[in-house]
């Protein structure tokens, strides 16, 4: 836990990291207590100096909260948009802070209570002006990473919108997939238009040594950056369901990407920063009746990956696990699905590599999380899961079910 602690502050100042235990105060404590406890003759608000009593401090009581709360969230993971959010609204606070005195308040003090107080919230409201780096855009990945990124499953989907992100931010590009003439469409498009090397690597890593051959044709290449992409779903009720086809499934979800990570880590060590993303999915968080196993994939992706992001902290190689919901691209109907909507891929993609370096996992999109975290810590287990079969059944052609 100390250790944990250090790390989690050791990302910004004394001062910055005041104000998120601040905020966090403010959004668990005092506002809910100040808006479900305090009566409501006693309550006030002020926004920008002027006060509000009654009922009306109890709605401005509202935004009071989502302010404090996206401050809380902000500071945790440091996201670019709290520049200049945060210095607009404790600017606001500085005003507020020179004004109430002067309006609600008698006698000489009141101008020089409201003076010092607005020099100190301004004095902060300079300092978050200032601090724009610090919530700056994540870097480039080749000048975080450098050396070369391997993209498994790029023919299509997720795999090939990674490849385009990488070469995108200047990393040359090993895709590595069972199509190879698609592997070429990508890596004729890649060189073109961002002027980055690729290689090709058309195997099928489903097959017991695809992966050692993979590590096998990388490794002349200085790989700073691994994509375990690769993998496919398999829906419909667990004894309909072709058994070859889902050892196939354990095996590329599963074993590849442990055996590819295992043979790509040290050298990731020995040059001393890095990389690993692991595509798991919020299938992975549950129980899922009608993609049993490949839930059960999911699960071990996500735990594999977040312990490795556990023995690695503080080797200067980053480990994500990529969590999302339903996506456009080639899964539905691989998996034997019928058409249903989902997010697009480059979004996806984008969550994933904003989130790299900040956290062992992320769920792509706020409704997924909700359904994918929310309810399993709120609800009985059994109840999650009958509630699962019932969504799942709705994308499941019926003669699977």
């Amino acid at each position: 836990m100390r250790e944990w602690l250090r790390d989690s502050f050791a990302r910004r100042p004394l001062w910055m990291n005041a104000l998120m235990l601040f905020s966090a105060y403010m959004a668990i404590v005092y506002v809910p207590w100040d808006f479900f406890g305090k009566p409501l003759a006693a309550d006030e608000e002020v926004w920008f100096g002027y006060r509000f009593t009654g009922w009306a401090a109890k709605l401005a009581e509202i935004p009071h909260w989502f302010v404090y709360a996206a401050g809380a969230y902000g500071f945790w993971r440091m996201r670019p948009w709290l520049w200049p959010w945060a210095a607009v609204y404790v600017g606001q606070v500085a005003i507020a802070m020179l004004v109430w005195p002067i309006l609600y308040q008698e006698g000489w003090t009141r101008y020089a209570m409201g003076g010092a107080a607005f020099l100190v919230f301004g004095a902060l409201t300079l300092a978050l002006w200032l601090a724009r780096d610090r919530f700056r855009k994540r870097r480039r990945l080749a000048e975080r990473y450098g050396g070369w990124g391997v993209v498994t499953g790029a023919s299509a989907g997720l795999g090939a919108e990674f490849a385009r992100a990488l070469a995108r931010d200047g990393m040359p590009v090993v895709l590595a997939a069972r199509r190879e003439d698609r592997l070429k469409d990508l890596a004729t498009e890649l060189e073109r238009e961002h002027k980055v090397e690729t290689r090709i690597v058309a195997v099928d890593l489903a097959s017991a040594d695809g992966a050692e051959r993979l590590a096998e044709a990388v490794a002349d290449l200085d790989v700073g950056l691994l994509v375990n992409n690769a993998g496919f779903g398999y829906a419909g009720r667990f004894e309909k369901l072709d058994l070859a086809r889902q050892r196939g499934m354990i095996e590329l979800n599963c074993t590849t990407p442990v055996v590819l990570t295992g043979r790509i880590l040290p050298r990731l060590r020995a040059r001393g920063r890095g990389a690993v993303i692991v595509v798991g999915s919020i299938a992975g968080v549950q129980p899922l009746p009608l993609h049993a196993v490949y839930a059960a994939t999911k699960a071990f992706d996500r735990f594999f990956g977040e312990a490795l992001w556990g023995e690695l902290r503080g080797s200067g190689i980053d480990v994500l696990v990529l969590e999302p919901g339903s996506t456009t691209t080639e899964f539905h109907h691989v998996a034997g699905e019928l058409p249903h909507p989902g997010a697009p891929a480059d979004a996806v993609v984008r969550t994933a590599l904003d989130h790299l370096g900040q956290q062992p996992s992320v769920i792509h999109g706020w409704l997924n999380w909700l359904r994918a975290s929310a309810a399993v810590r709120l609800a009985p287990r059994s109840l999650v899961v009958v509630a699962a079969k019932g969504f799942v059944e709705e994308q499941t052609p019926e003669e699977l079910r």
